[in-house]
Parts: structure tokens; sequence; C-alpha cells
């Protein structure tokens, strides 16, 4: 058995993430979180402030993982679409937008002296549920900071190789001027409505709305004044099914089904696999809402029954982009930075 090791990094909204996957043990060790210095701690700075913070913070980050892990190579997955050649094209969750494209692979290894890979963070999440004896085409989904999926099909993640493909979280559901904003800086989009932040807002909104209602809700119980309610408290009254929780998450729900209604229409995919820390956090009851729109909504020449096997749930923990990264890592080696 050798010790062949690669740093693996998750660059999230929300959180950054560093590891050692090891290539034989095919599992991750040594994993870290840190809050990410991007949008998130520093909403009123210029988008190329926050980008050269976050950059910076994920070099003097892997570069001390690098280190203690002896890696031979690094593999980021970044939250949002990245080119061919390992440029990010966007990332609202992490820096806002819109902003310059960033070289994030030449940047690293310029820094690191070592080969680096950058993908999108759910093309590497894909690689962790692809299994070789069941060769069924799905869509992995991420209810998080934001929104993102990607399909899975004929064994091979579906993108251009500028790298788009997989940004539902962007696609407008509602088209009113004053909808809800979403961190690229457009408004409607389906990450502004069904994404983590998206469900807060929603809550808080419904609180202003209907304040008597909110009284009477375990949101209240937890954070008397909306403005201090936060997605703990959220995620425990929707998984305790609290009335006024699960109404106000209603419109998320109704429009992430019309997303998944919308693939299966189009190119006829049947299994949506959901991760993430939001949905993971709620847990059993987000499948269980989520498909009960789905129901509602119905797919086209599908039955009650075959609408209900839709949708299952990942893995309940943070590590998929980790164990994907390493695992596309060793599969195709140091060069395969398709986004």
């Amino acid at each position: 058995m050798s010790d062949a090791a690669f740093t693996v990094i998750d660059l999230g909204g929300t959180t950054l993430r560093t590891a050692r996957y090891g290539v034989d043990e095919d599992t991750v060790t040594d994993v870290r979180r840190v809050p990410t210095d991007g949008i998130g701690e520093h909403p009123d700075l210029p988008v190329a402030e926050v980008q050269t913070r976050v950059m910076e913070q994920v070099a003097a980050l892997a570069a001390e993982a690098v280190e203690r892990h002896g890696s031979s190579a690094v593999a980021v997955a970044f939250a949002g679409p990245v080119t061919a050649d390992g440029r990010a094209l966007a990332a609202p969750t992490v820096w806002g937008g819109p902003g310059e494209q960033v070289a994030v692979r030449q940047w690293l290894e310029e820094r690191l002296g070592l080969p680096v890979v950058v993908v999108n963070d759910l093309t590497a999440a894909v690689w962790r549920y692809v299994e070789p004896a069941d060769e069924r085409p799905f869509c992995l989904i991420t209810v998080s900071s934001g929104i993102g999926n990607k399909v899975f099909r004929d064994g091979e993640v579906l993108l251009d190789s500028e790298g788009h493909g997989g940004e539902i979280g962007h696609w407008t559901v509602d088209p009113s001027p004053d909808a809800a904003p979403c961190d690229c800086g457009g408004r409607g989009h389906l990450g502004a409505l069904a994404s983590g932040r998206g469900a807060l807002a929603a809550a808080r909104r419904a609180a202003l709305a209907d304040p008597d209602g909110y009284a009477r809700s375990a949101l209240a119980a937890a954070a008397p004044d909306p403005g201090l309610l936060d997605n703990r408290a959220v995620v425990a009254a929707v998984r305790a099914g609290d009335g006024f929780a699960t109404e106000a998450l209603r419109g998320g729900f109704t429009a992430l089904a019309s997303a998944i209604t919308a693939m299966f229409t189009s190119i006829g995919i049947r299994r949506y696999l959901l991760i993430g820390g939001f949905a993971l956090a709620v847990g059993p009851r987000y499948a269980e809402l989520l498909t009960a729109e789905l129901e509602r909504l119905g797919c086209f020449g599908l039955s009650s029954e075959e609408i209900r096997r839709m949708v299952v749930l990942g893995v309940a923990d943070d590590d998929s982009g980790l164990i994907g990264a390493g695992r596309l890592l060793a599969a195709r080696g140091a060069g395969a930075d398709r986004g």
C-alpha cells in the first residue's frame, strides 16, 4: 500500500474546508473547516477586494495543508462555474458579483509549486455518488448557501468547455421587479428563493407580513425579533412540522420542484440526489416537502408512485466535494481540470 495523498479543498459560500485525501483508503482525514472570508463576512466590500481576500485565504490554508499532508497535487472544488483551464467565471455565494474572472488554478500553482486541479464543487461531488455497478443517470442538487446542480450521464458530467451547465440556482423563477435579490446581483433566481439564505429571508419576510402568525410559531420562541432569526431556528421549526415556518418556505419548494420537472421533461432524468448544508440539516422532512410539491405539479408521463421515488438525500455530511475531488484527481491525474 502506498502513502499517496492529495490535499483537497472545498470552497463554499459559508465554509472553506481542507482535507487530506488518501488514494489507497479512498477517504479524507484531517478535515478542517473555517468561515470563508467572502461576501458573507464582508457584504459591503467591492467584489475585487473580496476576491483577493478569498484567494489569499485559500492559498495560505492550502500551503499549510500541503505541508501537513506531504501532498503531490491539490484539487479544489469551487462554488461556481469553472472553465477547462481552471478559471472561475463567477462565484455569487463566495464573493458576490458581477466581477472579473479569477484564474484560480494559475494563482494556486504559482504559490504552491504543485499541480492544481480546479473543478466546480458539484462536479467534484458527483464523483462521490458515481457507482460503476449502477449506470443510471442522475442529477445532484445542492441546497446550501446557494443552489447548484450537475447532471451525470453516460460516464460524464454534462458541461461545456467554458463550465456552463448545472447552475439552476440562477434560473429566474420570479420575473417581478421586486423579486427577492440573488447574491449574483440578479432578482428572482431559484437560489434567492430556495437556498438556505433564501429560506431565511423568506421566513423573515413572512414574519413581517404576519406578525401574529409568527408570534405563535416555533420561530418566535427561538427569536422573538425576526431580525435575529437564523437558519438553525428555521431548520428546527421545519423539522418539527411547524406550520408557519413550513408555509414560509413553500415558495422555495415549489420553485425547486418546478426546476426538477423541467429537467425531467427536457432530458428524462429520474434520480435526484440532494446534498448541501440546508437540505441535509432539515433531513427527510426536506425530501418529503419537495416530493409533495413534485406530486402536486406532476411529472408528465410518471405516476405518483414513480414521482415519490425520484428524490433521495445524499450522505449526511459535508465531505462530498472533498471526497469527489480526491477521486477525480486520482482517476484522471493532475491535468484533469475540466470544470
